[in-house]
């Protein structure tokens, strides 16, 4: 007969106090962890579906970094906008209120400070988040824009605005008549021609005229030209023609002659003679007055700023323009200026696509922001070219015209930086980007709702909750207690007890 030993019994004892000491481990870790295990194995069916959400997770956490870092970005941006939007309208304002009183260097207080808002405009274009320039497009390594004394009096052999605007001045004023040939009358007829068919100088848009018995004829033709026939006109006082011209700017201006029989005619007037020959003659003197007047004023203005337009128009597919000289005078085209002989203001990336396209973000997985900014945008170059040619121009104490130039330039450029309707505006890029701004903010918060679902739902599956993992520690340390008492007491029996 066999006898089984209490030994065996104590064997069996021990791989259970083993087995229960192995519990108890795991028990304090998920107590101490708040997980059900320390890998992904360990949670058996519900590992893939963990691993996909901590995925998702991390996905929307570099999403999160993205708008974090492009929001610091574009707030600076708005901050920049904001400061040229208020230093165009401050130049605006002094614009129109300015008066013609200059100092040694030629120019007015006004300009002087209108320098001064130039410099801060170019500054605020040259800001940097990092290491990267906000208004440089797709080179956010480069800087943006040149220097304000770049800009103005060029580099070296690169010429500046102001020699830009100097060129541009002796083509549009030719001989001081604006390009215009008013020769002396021939069998009573005064005529007004163009010199050339070119960009340059006053344009003969129309010509209205009550002169009675005058034949007035065109303007027609390329160059244009017209004519007034005085042989059978019969003038009496009041009667008076008005020509229009167009100016390289773009916009126009009418000059108006008046008749009069007064001896001794004034401005604007010319003395209706005792022939129509002599009629002719005191009208075309007029006229010839008058045009050389009117190339002093308004026509040098609007050469200024159509010099500007020009030189800061700067994209892929222009270069800054300027007068195909010399001579400028008698010059015919404008051509393009190369990197060696012309100062390029805006130095960044300058593609055909939009501004905003120059820089995508993704904020979301199915969400992409457009969010880049050049410098060479029409309402920021518009601003720059307006307060860089009234920062520019000077003017001489001994210029009977200068006060009437003054006024015309002044006037120009209030009306531009008055953002005229149809033109691309400082604010509506602001909106641009506070659109960016609003879907960053919205995309941000559904990540949020998101991040606290997804972490509820990884919780359930990876989680334990700490009261019944408690109970279980209580329960099994009992149990063990139990059976290490059981075991003791076993390992101390022999068979002699036993019987």
């Amino acid at each position: 007969m066999s006898i089984t030993g209490i030994g065996g019994r104590s064997g069996l004892q021990i791989q259970s106090l083993v087995e229960m000491r192995r519990q108890l481990d795991d028990l304090q870790r998920q107590l101490g962890t708040g997980k059900k295990a320390d890998s992904y194995a360990g949670l058996g069916l519900a590992r893939g579906l963990t691993i996909g959400l901590r995925g998702q997770l991390a996905a929307i956490e570099s999403f999160d970094h993205t708008i974090t870092v492009l929001g610091a970005r574009l707030s600076v941006a708005q901050t920049v906008l904001g400061q040229l939007d208020e230093l165009g309208h401050a130049v605006k304002r002094m614009s129109v209120t300015s008066t013609f009183v200059i100092d040694q260097s030629g120019q007015t207080a006004d300009q002087r400070t209108a320098l001064g808002y130039l410099d801060q405009m170019i500054g605020a274009l040259q800001v940097r988040v990092g290491d990267q320039y906000l208004f440089s497009g797709k080179s956010p390594d480069q800087p943006p824009v040149a220097g304000t004394s770049q800009i103005l009096d060029g580099q070296g052999a690169r010429a500046g605005l102001r020699q830009i605007i100097a060129e541009r001045a002796a083509a549009d004023l030719g001989d001081g008549l604006g390009r215009l040939v008013i020769p002396a009358p021939a069998a009573a007829t005064v005529s007004v021609s163009e010199d050339a068919a070119s960009p340059f100088g006053l344009k003969l848009a129309a010509v209205a005229s009550t002169l009675t018995g005058a034949i007035v004829t065109g303007p027609a033709g390329d160059p244009a030209s017209l004519s007034i026939d005085l042989g059978a006109a019969t003038l009496a006082d009041g009667d008076a023609i008005r020509i229009s011209f167009d100016l390289p700017d773009g916009t126009s201006e009418d000059l108006t002659l008046v008749a009069t029989t007064a001896a001794s005619a004034g401005p604007g007037q010319f003395t209706i003679g005792a022939t129509a020959d002599a009629t002719a003659a005191n009208l075309q003197a007029a006229l010839a007055a008058a045009v050389g007047t009117l190339a002093e004023t308004s026509l040098s203005a609007a050469s200024a700023l159509a010099a500007a337009n020009d030189f800061f128009n700067i994209d892929d597919a222009n270069a800054p323009r300027r007068v195909a000289g010399p001579p400028f005078e008698a010059a015919t085209a404008l051509l393009a200026g190369t990197s060696a002989d012309t100062m390029f203001w805006y130095t960044g990336e300058a593609g055909s696509d939009a501004a905003r396209m120059s820089a995508l973000a993704r904020v979301d997985a199915s969400v992409t922001v457009s969010c880049g900014l050049r410098a060479n945008e029409p309402a920021i170059r518009g601003a720059l070219a307006n307060c860089a040619v009234f920062a520019a121009l000077t003017f001489s104490p001994s210029d009977a015209n200068g006060s009437a130039r003054y006024a015309a330039l002044a006037r120009r450029v209030a009306a531009n930086l008055d953002e005229p309707p149809g033109t691309q505006k400082i604010s509506d890029i602001g909106a641009e980007i506070a659109n960016a701004q609003t879907t960053m903010n919205a995309a941000k918060e559904r990540h949020q709702q998101t991040v606290t679902a997804l972490g509820n739902l990884l919780q359930s599956l990876e989680g334990v909750p700490t009261e019944e993992v408690g109970a279980q520690i209580l329960a099994l340390q009992t149990r063990l207690q139990a059976t290490l008492q059981t075991t003791a007491l076993l390992a101390r029996t022999n068979l002699v007890d036993f019987l």
